[in-house]
This record gives C-alpha cells, sequence and structure tokens, in this order.
C-alpha cells in the first residue's frame, strides 16, 4: 500500500487537525499506533512541522471527515498523477568506520566455513572488493597476522538471511540448518 510523503510530519498534522483515532492515523502513515500515541504526547516528533495532506493532494476533506464518522473506516490515499519512481535497487553496501576492521575476519570466516562461495557473492554480502578477498585468502593482506574467522553476522557486517539465501544460491545447505530428509536418506 503506497504511503504518504513525509509520513511523520502527516501523522504530526492529523493528530493536530482532526479528532482521528490513533490507528487511523498509524494505518495511513505506516507506523505503530503507540509512536503516534508518543506524537501526540509530545514526547517523539518535537520540533516537526505538520505536512498538510490536504494541500499537497494526498487527501480530500472529505476522506477525512468519512474516517472521522466511523472510527473502524481507514484513510485512503488519493490517487496522483505524478509519475511514481521505481525504488532503487540496493547499492554498494555502507559500512560504518568501527566495523571496517572486521571485514577481514568476515572474509575468512566465509572462505574457511563456505569455500563453493565465489568472490563476488562474498563482495557483495559484506561490501568488499575481489582484491581484498584474494589478499585475505592468499594471506597477503596488510593485517593477516591479527586475522581470525569470525562469523559475519555476529559482527554486523551481513544477516542471516543473506547468508543463508547467498549459501543457498550457490548450492549447498547452511551448516547450522539441520538436513533435509533427502540428504539424510544419502548419507
Amino acid at each position: 500500500m503506497p504511503q504518504p510523503l513525509m509520513p511523520k510530519a502527516t501523522a504530526v498534522w492529523l493528530i493536530e487537525k482532526t479528532s482521528l483515532t490513533f490507528d487511523q492515523v498509524a494505518d495511513f502513515v505506516g507506523m505503530h499506533p503507540l509512536e503516534i500515541q508518543a506524537i501526540a504526547d509530545g514526547e517523539v516528533a518535537q520540533g516537526i512541522v505538520g505536512y498538510d495532506p490536504i494541500a499537497n493532494g494526498q487527501l480530500t476533506r472529505e476522506e477525512i471527515a468519512r474516517a472521522e464518522a466511523d472510527p473502524a473506516a481507514r484513510l485512503v490515499l488519493m490517487d496522483t498523477s505524478l509519475p511514481t519512481t521505481k525504488m532503487r535497487g540496493k547499492g554498494a553496501r555502507y559500512t560504518p568506520v568501527a566495523k571496517r576492521n572486521d571485514r577481514p575476519d568476515g572474509i575468512a570466516f566465509l572462505l574457511r566455513n563456505y569455500p563453493h562461495l565465489g568472490e563476488a557473492v562474498i563482495g557483495k554480502l559484506l561490501g568488499t572488493t575481489k582484491e581484498t578477498i584474494a589478499k585475505v585468502r592468499d594471506r597477503t593482506h596488510w593485517n593477516s597476522a591479527n586475522i581470525k574467522p569470525r562469523d559475519p553476522v555476529i559482527l554486523g557486517l551481513c544477516s542471516q538471511g543473506d547468508l543463508n539465501a547467498a549459501v543457498m544460491a550457490a548450492g549447498e545447505r547452511p551448516s547450522h540448518l539441520p538436513p533435509l530428509p533427502a540428504e539424510e536418506d544419502a548419507a
């Protein structure tokens, strides 16, 4: 379901200018009702100027009046004549400075535990270059004496789901999952 522009600012405006319930506002802007209640209590979004969804063509006064009359009703975002933008694909993965020194440890872990993963997959998973992966593999990395293979999920370099997907795509079952019934029969 499409969401309005600037959801938090829209929520501030709806809380201040309407008698909609927290659930209605939360459903419209895509936030949790408790967060909407915190905005209404002044605990969150202090200093955020409300964004008028009527003036910006996202809602009509009639739509708000309809939802105010029936607490079970949900607001419906108006269709706009603006072209929809396509979502950008994931770009290069940013790794915070504090975690960059952990990246060779994660590379070493993947090279040791998942040797079937290609350099391109490891590079995409950890946000590193093929050159760095090759240096860790060949032990020519500038810090190779201090590299200890550590799980990149625990280091926060990738998610467990991304790692599982990469391993499955490479054709092997992740080691932390039990074997499939077909694999047990073959053994």
